[in-house]
């Protein structure tokens, strides 16, 4: 028998539940027909939950449990899956999982260091001034952050091409020496061959991002590409418009072409760091 590979543990919930549901089943014994018998199932609900088409119950994942005698492993699967989703806010979540599935992401950030390439210290600088939150809440929206970037690490990561405004490197969103490792980890993450990173300069006089930040996911299999829209709003965040990701894409284009180049923006951030040091 068979047992596919452990799940990664960076893919999207749906995913690694399939993964692991698959896995039990194999184990156990059971053919799809015999386990949707047990469980009254059709056979094309079951593939479509193992290939991470479908969004799993607790209902279903506690039948599942009983008929193969697994206990509440994947019951307590999924309530660990879903803590961690929960740690994100609600419109964000679409999003997390297009980021895992994408191969590759186009980032414009014109106010800070997108939370994929921040540090602890830098990601928790910024999220304790949210009104009203407590040190508890922020350190477990700083742990989800941190698995966010898990698809970094992976054997096959997405490419990031990264274009970061001049101002980014000047904003002191905390101390020095916070300030200081962040940009050090920017120079460590750039050494990635998956990992490009550029400058908008202030000489450029380059307007066309100001109005915020947005990321636009490159889906495999020919989908279409998905946006993630940065702004104060609470509507509208992830867009799977055409239209709107087509005239993303263009502004992407726009500010590209007045970046710096690779080599000269890896200098300016080192030189950032310098001055961050002094």
């Amino acid at each position: 028998m068979t047992v596919p590979p452990a799940p990664d543990s960076y893919a999207s919930t749906r995913v690694q539940f399939g993964i692991e549901l698959r896995k039990y089943r194999l184990l156990s014994g059971f053919t799809q027909r015999k386990l949707c018998a047990a469980i009254h199932l059709s056979i094309s609900q079951l593939s479509m939950l193992e290939n991470g088409h479908r969004a799993p119950s607790r209902e279903l994942a506690h039948k599942v449990d009983d008929v193969l005698g697994l206990g509440t492993a994947l019951v307590d699967l999924l309530d660990r899956l879903n803590r961690t989703a929960d740690q994100l806010p609600r419109w964000f979540r679409p999003w997390l999982e297009f980021e895992r599935e994408a191969e590759s992401l186009r980032m414009w950030e014109p106010l800070m260091v997108p939370g994929l390439l921040q540090t602890e210290a830098y990601a928790r600088a910024i999220l304790s001034r949210s009104p009203g939150i407590a040190n508890e809440q922020v350190e477990e929206h700083i742990a989800a952050r941190m698995d966010r970037q898990g698809i970094l690490r992976r054997p096959m990561p997405p490419t990031l091409w990264v274009i970061l405004d001049e101002s980014v490197l000047h904003r002191p969103i905390a101390n020095p020496e916070v300030m200081k490792g962040q940009f050090q980890r920017l120079l460590e993450a750039a050494k990635s061959p998956w990992i490009f990173l550029q400058v908008l300069p202030y000489s450029s006089h380059n307007v066309i991002g100001l109005l915020g930040g947005f990321m636009v996911a490159d889906m495999p299999k020919s989908a279409p590409p998905v946006a993630y829209i940065d702004s104060q709003s609470t509507e509208d965040r992830v867009s799977e418009r055409i239209e709107e990701v087509k005239r993303l894409e263009f502004r992407y284009e726009l500010i590209r072409v007045d970046a710096l180049s690779r080599h000269e923006s890896l200098s300016m951030i080192k030189e950032t760091v310098r001055r961050w040091t002094t």
